[in-house]
């Protein structure tokens, strides 16, 4: 059996998981998610622990069941406690901030960009460098804060740009001044 795929996930007290038909749903205080799940999965709830198994040992089921149990025990812990992903800005005159629900980010551009969030997704600015991105879906949490780091891309050589908090970007040597020839 899959190492992860076996593992039983524990429901939290204040959470309520449901299987009906070929989709999960997990409600909690965060909100409410759902998924479709493949017929060749099985899920069990049995009081506050859910355990899935596949129908057949073929390569594609075995692979199906590590990524199944994945999801949902990411879906627990996203109506439970949530998830964030923290956004710095390096560089002169670049700006965070909030207006609303929307954000707005001054990038060096003619114009301030403004990102409005999906469903589910907050934003969080600390300062004016730091920016959180905040849900209970784990995918489109790193969506999103993958789509805010594109507005402006650190660059290799001062390092300016919008980066997840503490990633190291390797940094190139700038031009090196050419010597006279006397």
């Amino acid at each position: 059996m899959s190492r992860i795929g076996r593992a039983p996930i524990e429901i939290p007290k204040d959470v309520t998981v449901t299987f009906s038909g070929d989709t999960v749903s997990v409600k909690g205080p965060k909100g409410t998610l759902s998924q479709k799940v493949d017929p060749s999965i099985k899920i069990k709830i049995e009081g506050s622990v859910v355990t899935v198994s596949r129908s057949s040992e073929d390569k594609k089921h075995k692979s199906m069941h590590g990524l199944y149990r994945s999801l949902v025990s990411n879906m627990i812990k996203g109506v439970h406690t949530g998830f964030e992903k923290n956004l710095e800005i390096t560089g002169v005159g670049y700006r965070a901030s909030k207006e609303g629900k929307k954000l707005i980010l001054s990038m060096g551009y003619s114009h301030p960009v403004s990102v409005d969030p999906p469903a589910g997704i907050e934003f969080v600015v600390e300062g004016q460098t730091k920016v959180k991105v905040v849900g209970a879906d784990k995918q489109a949490v790193g969506q999103v804060a993958s789509n805010i780091k594109y507005v402006r891309p650190v660059e290799p050589y001062k390092g300016k740009g919008i980066r997840y908090a503490g990633q190291y970007v390797r940094r190139k040597a700038g031009k090196a001044a050419a010597k006279s020839a006397s």
